[in-house]
C-alpha cells in the first residue's frame, strides 16, 4: 500500500474533485482545487515551496479528471479541463501517467559500496563476483557499474553488510521493465510492455505514478439520472467502513441504481475452470493456471504467450456478472468497481462494462456526498455469492474455489503464485518451457501479493480487510 502521506494527499484531491463537481460550478472550484489544499502562507509539508506543491497537485487533479499529464501543454487552466472530461465520451486505454514535477528522478539502480567497507583480507565480495566486476581501488572494495549486472551475490557474501542495492522503487518493483528514465532522468511509461499490475503506483514514495480515473464520467451519468449499475468485486469487504450489505445500501445513496456481487460471477467462473480443470486432466495436460487476474491476462498477451495453452479459457467474474447485468439492464451504464489498474484494461475490452471506479474512487465519492456506508440500512442482493466466490480476492481463493467445485475424483494439488514479480514470471517460464510444475497441477497466479486485497487502489491493510472478510464468509454458503 501507498505510505500515509500519499495516500491521504491523493484521497484528499479525489474527495475535492467530488465536492466540485456537486457544487453550483464545477469548473472554478476543480481550478481552486491546488489553491485550497495550499493557501497562501500555509506550511509545504512535502516539498521545497508552496509553487510546486500547487504544480503537483494541480497535476495530480489533471489525472483524476481523466487525462494523460503528459500531453498537458501547462497553459490549459483546471477550469479548462473540468469543462473537457463533462464534454468528452471517452478517454483513451493509456490508464496510467507519470507526474513529471513529483518524480524524484532517483539515481538509476545499482550495487554500492558504503563506507562500512573495511576492505578485509578475505575478498569475499571479489570472489563472489562471477562477472568481475568488483577490485579492490586504494583498499576499498570498488564496483564497475559497466560489469555490474546487479546479481546481489557481492551483498550476500560481504561480512560487514557494507554493499547495498540502491534501488529506484517503481523500476525495482515493475515486473517488466516498463519503465525507464526519460531524458530528464524521471520516470517515463512504455505502454506497450506495461501490463498494468499497479506495483509502480504502490511502490513511488513520492506519489509520482496515477491512474487515469474515469470518476467525472460516472458521476455525470449519475447526475444526469441515468440507469448505472455497480458491480463490487469481492476483495471491497474491509475496504470500506460497513458490512457488504450497507456499503451497497451507502452507493445507492450516492446515486447508482443497483449494485451487484461479482462474487455471483466468481461461482459461474469457479464452475466453469473446475469443469475445465477435470477435462484437461483427463487429457493428461500437465497443469492449468487459473485466468480471473487481468495482471496475469496482459503478461500472457504481451510478453509470456507460450504459457497460453496451460492457461484456462474460463472467463473472469466480471465478464460474467456483467454479462448477466446488461442481458437484465440493456439500457444501464455498467461500473466495475475495483482494488487495483488491470482492471481498467479489462473493462476497455468488455463491451458489457463501461466505466471503472477503484475503491478509493468510491471512498472520495461517499466522502465527499457525506454518506457514511457504516450508519446505513442493510440492503441485500438479488443473488447472493457463496462462501468460495467471496474469497475469490485473497490469495489461494480462486484454486481452494475450484477444488471445492470440483466433482470428479481427481488429484489437485496447488500451486500458488503470490504476486507477479521478475522471480515469479522466471517461475511461470519454467513451467511453460518445461512443460510440466512439480509444485502442483492448478495454478493460481494473482498478480498482487495477498491477492486483490492488496491491490494498489486498496485503502485498508490486509490484516483488518482479512477479518472483515472472514466476518462475511462465515455467514455465508457454500458453493452449489
Amino acid at each position: 500500500m501507498d505510505n500515509i502521506g500519499t495516500l491521504a494527499l491523493k484521497q484528499d484531491v479525489l474527495i475535492r474533485l467530488v465536492e466540485a463537481f456537486f457544487s453550483d460550478n464545477f469548473e472554478e472550484k476543480t481550478r481552486l482545487i491546488p489553491y485550497d489544499m495550499r493557501p497562501k502562507g500555509s506550511d509545504v509539508p512535502f516539498r521545497c515551496c508552496i509553487y510546486k506543491e500547487r504544480a503537483i497537485l494541480r497535476d495530480r487533479v489533471i489525472a483524476d479528471l481523466g487525462f494523460s499529464i503528459e500531453d498537458d501543454n501547462e497553459e490549459t487552466s483546471l477550469a479548462e479541463y473540468a469543462k473537457e472530461a463533462l464534454n468528452r465520451e471517452k478517454i483513451d486505454e493509456k490508464v496510467l501517467t507519470v507526474i513529471g514535477a513529483a518524480c524524484k528522478g532517483c539515481v538509476p539502480n545499482r550495487m554500492y559500496v558504503t563506507n562500512l567497507c573495511q576492505g578485509c583480507v578475505a575478498r569475499s565480495c571479489v570472489s563472489a563476483c562471477k562477472f568481475g566486476a568488483i577490485s579492490i581501488v586504494n583498499g576499498k572494495s570498488y564496483i564497475d557499474s559497466t560489469k555490474c549486472k546487479n546479481c546481489k551475490m557481492c551483498m550476500a557474501a560481504c561480512p560487514y553488510n557494507a554493499i547495498v542495492k540502491i534501488a529506484v522503487p517503481c523500476e525495482d518493483a515493475c515486473p517488466v521493465g516498463a519503465i525507464e528514465k526519460d531524458e530528464l532522468g524521471l520516470a517515463k511509461i512504455d505502454h506497450e510492455k506495461c501490463i498494468s499490475c499497479g506495483r509502480c503506483v504502490k511502490r513511488c514514495p513520492f506519489g509520482a505514478i496515477n491512474e487515469r480515473s474515469q470518476l467525472i464520467d460516472i458521476l455525470k451519468n449519475i447526475k444526469s439520472g441515468k440507469k448505472i449499475i455497480a458491480l463490487i468485486a469481492p476483495s471491497i469487504v474491509g475496504q470500506i467502513k460497513g458490512n457488504i450489505y450497507q456499503i451497497k445500501t451507502a452507493m445507492i445513496k450516492a446515486g447508482f441504481t443497483d449494485v451487484y456481487e461479482v462474487a455471483q460471477g466468481a461461482d459461474i467462473t469457479t464452475l466453469n475452470e473446475a469443469k475445465e480443470f477435470e477435462e484437461r486432466m483427463d487429457k493428461k495436460e500437465p497443469f492449468m493456471t487459473t485466468s480471473c487476474c487481468a495482471g496475469y491476462n496482459e503478461l500472457r498477451k504481451k510478453h509470456m504467450p507460450e504459457i497460453n495453452k496451460f492457461a484456462s479459457d474460463t472467463k473472469t467474474p466480471m465478464y460474467y456478472i456483467a454479462e448477466i447485468v446488461k442481458k437484465e439492464n440493456p439500457d444501464a451504464k455498467i461500473v466495475f468497481i475495483s482494488p487495483c489498474v488491470a482492471k481498467r484494461k479489462e473493462v476497455f475490452e468488455n463491451e458489457n462494462v463501461d466505466f471503472l471506479m477503484n475503491y478509493r474512487e468510491l471512498h472520495a465519492l461517499l466522502e465527499g456526498r457525506k454518506i457514511k456506508a457504516e450508519e446505513c440500512n442493510e440492503t441485500p442482493f438479488k443473488v447472493e455469492g457463496s462462501k468460495q466466490g467471496r474469497n475469490f480476492g485473497v490469495t489461494g481463493g480462486v484454486a481452494g474455489a475450484v477444488q471445492k467445485a470440483s466433482n470428479k475424483d481427481i488429484e489437485i494439488k496447488s500451486c500458488i503464485i503470490n504476486c507477479l514479480n521478475k522471480d515469479t514470471i522466471k517461475q511461470l517460464r519454467k513451467y511453460a518451457k518445461d512443460e510440466a510444475c512439480s509444485e502442483g497441477n492448478l495454478i493460481e497466479v494473482m498478480c498482487c501479493e495477498g491477492g486483490c486485497i492488496g491491490g494498489n487502489a486498496t485503502l485498508e491493510q490486509q490484516k483488518i480487510a482479512r477479518k472483515s472478510l472472514q466476518e462475511l464468509l462465515e455467514k455465508s454458503k457454500d458453493i452449489k
